[in-house]
């Protein structure tokens, strides 16, 4: 079955840009017509649907955090990335990769186990 393993640096200095990998094994990212999402949650807050790259490399992005998020994938190691510039200590938050049927937070069907992301001086 499909599964998604997010991997990026737990710590990202105030002003820098967070980097993470989603790794999906089980599936190809390209395949009709799913989409590859980046989904976040905050301390004491709930989820937070952040973008998504399309099977056909299509992008769209939160409007709230769309000057600062840049979603791409390497089909060739099966991988899709997030970048989120300029982060402030609100950006700490758990990530998480997921599969989904659409571009809304509840069409994620497939959620990687989440990473843990602060964003300290």
């Amino acid at each position: 079955q499909v599964q998604l393993q997010e991997s990026g640096p737990g710590l990202v200095k105030p002003s820098q840009t967070l980097s993470l990998t989603c790794t999906v094994s089980g599936g190809s990212i390209t395949t009709n017509y799913y989409y590859w999402t980046w989904i976040r949650q905050p301390p004491g807050k709930g989820l937070e649907w952040m973008g998504a790259i399309a099977y056909s490399g299509s992008t769209s992005y939160s409007p709230s955090l769309k000057s600062r998020t840049s979603i791409s994938r390497d089909t060739s190691k099966n991988q899709f990335t997030l970048q989120l510039s300029s982060v402030t200590p609100e950006d700490t938050a758990v990530y998480y990769c997921a599969r989904a049927d659409g571009l809304g937070l509840y069409d994620a069907t497939i959620l990687g186990q989440g990473t843990r992301v602060s964003v300290s001086s």
